[in-house]
């Protein structure tokens, strides 16, 4: 079912997310933080809900992760164009994840199954990213600079980075046993 709470928060935290892109726009970080926590609440109140009132749905499976990338990927990319984030760094993540979109794309046409398994390492590394941007307006609203910052971005940046190799042999792995399969069938 669509409708269910746990779709629902996951559609909250999507309209959250013009709000929350506006406040950094307009330098209201205070603001960006306060949504930036509710948006986070609903991210863990929606899965936790799903598992324990067996509401897990194929629609939320496919949602649940795209509005965890379009917050993070939003986040990256305006909080790195008013200077919060380092811009390597955002490219880093967004070329992770096109270099991921793109894998599952090939992989859609190719097996005309839409499936978006993530993986262990994956969900560390998003938690990993929504720890920082949390972390950094926290920082930045108490006016404290980010202890560790060359070793704290860099640590994100090579996490993601072996997430992506993870991803990259993992649909190279699919898209051998298809055409193993295919080849077999011949």
């Amino acid at each position: 079912m669509i409708g269910n709470l746990p779709n629902l928060l996951t559609l909250t935290r999507i309209l959250i997310l013009p709000f929350f892109a506006a406040s950094i726009i307009y330098g209201e970080y205070q603001y960006s933080l306060m949504l930036y926590v509710i948006a986070s609440i609903t991210d863990l109140l929606d899965g936790f809900i799903a598992r324990i009132s067996k509401q897990i749905t194929y629609f939320g499976s496919i949602l649940d992760p795209v509005a965890d990338k379009f917050f993070l990927l939003t986040s990256f990319i305006l909080m790195s164009s008013y200077g919060l984030l380092p811009k390597w760094l955002t490219i880093v993540v967004l070329s992770k994840d096109l270099i991921v979109i793109t894998g599952i794309i090939i992989l859609y046409f190719v097996t005309d199954k839409l499936k978006i398994d993530s993986t262990f390492l994956g969900k560390v590394t998003t938690a990993m990213q929504f720890i920082l941007i949390g972390l950094i307006l926290l920082l930045h609203n108490l006016k404290t600079p980010m202890p560790y910052e060359n070793l704290t971005y860099g640590s994100i940046a090579l996490l993601t980075a072996i997430s992506g190799l993870h991803y990259v042999y993992i649909g190279l792995k699919v898209a051998n046993s298809i055409k193993a399969n295919t080849t077999d069938s011949q």
